[in-house]
């Protein structure tokens, strides 16, 4: 479970838009207030939605062991969204050094206030399919363990954790190092995400819809 927690937090940490926002918000003004807020709203965001969800689970008594239909319906769906979202950010590629289509958002994304920014990065993450899916897995994966209230909280801080940790190590680096030191490699770091990011995010998306398409296809089996 715990490996589980770890390859879903890290599947939604790979959004190269908000990393990409991040990065540009920590070259901009006031780095440190606002890269803090950011990644600040980026962790409670991912466990208040987990939380929630577990909260629907088992008010519903949602049944999640393999097999149930719950299980093989949420791994089917799962696996159909993310292998249409790896597609299409590997096939609409472009040229190799192209920048991305939401590129040029990213700038007006900074000049925005505060709380307005972090409002719409969280809107994002909570309506983008692929999230919701990464969510709702997580989720599944705590309530089929039929752990203590206690454990869910601790598996949930987990999973918002490491979903944090794309997020969490330029931010640290900029804490801990100083801007002088860490500038530079901020600004490369976005040079390549800008390049390959999209392609990133496809390769991931597909290993992870080749694994949930085989959870679905087992739970299928079992359930005839």
């Amino acid at each position: 479970m715990l490996g589980e927690l770890s390859a879903f937090g890290l599947a939604l940490a790979i959004s190269p838009l908000h990393i990409g926002l991040l990065l540009l918000l920590l070259l901009g003004e006031r780095p440190r207030l606002r890269g803090v807020g950011f990644v600040l709203a980026w962790w409670a965001t991912s466990a208040l939605v987990v939380a929630a969800l577990l909260t629907v689970g088992h008010g519903l008594l949602l049944t999640m062991e393999k097999g149930t239909a719950h299980r093989t319906g949420l791994d089917l769906l799962a696996a159909g969204a993310l292998l249409a979202l790896g597609l299409k950010e590997l096939l609409n590629r472009g040229e190799e050094n192209a920048p991305p289509g939401w590129a040029d958002k990213l700038e007006r994304f900074c000049a925005l206030p505060l709380p307005l920014l972090l409002a719409l990065s969280i809107g994002l993450q909570i309506i983008s399919p692929d999230d919701l899916f990464l969510f709702a897995k997580t989720a599944g994966s705590l309530l089929e363990a039929g752990l203590a209230p206690g454990q869910e909280v601790v598996g949930t801080l987990l999973f918002s954790l490491t979903s944090s940790l794309l997020l969490l190590l330029p931010l640290l680096a900029l804490l801990l190092l100083g801007s002088e030191r860490v500038l530079p490699l901020l600004r490369g770091g976005k040079a390549w995400l800008l390049a390959r990011g999209d392609a990133l995010v496809g390769l991931v998306s597909l290993g992870l819809a080749l694994y949930l398409g085989w959870q679905g296809i087992e739970g299928l089996q079992l359930s005839l």
